[in-house]
């Protein structure tokens, strides 16, 4: 048992080494394009809501 976890953890730093980490300024350029989309779904998604419950209360109240 303690073999296969020191193999484990032997592994796990040879890949590791493998990664293609990004850069500082590909990490902020993506989460701010992550920010934006959400944003942009987000008041997608609230003008439709907000239009069909206009529409729903406009033909279910009157």
């Amino acid at each position: 048992m303690f073999n296969k976890i020191i193999t484990f953890l032997k592994e796990v730093q040879l890949e590791m080494k493998k990664v293609n980490w990004p850069t500082r300024e590909e990490t902020i350029k993506y989460t701010l394009m992550v920010i934006a989309v959400s944003l942009a779904v987000a008041i997608f998604l609230g003008g439709f809501d907000f239009v069909f419950t206009t529409l729903l209360n406009w033909f279910i109240i009157k």
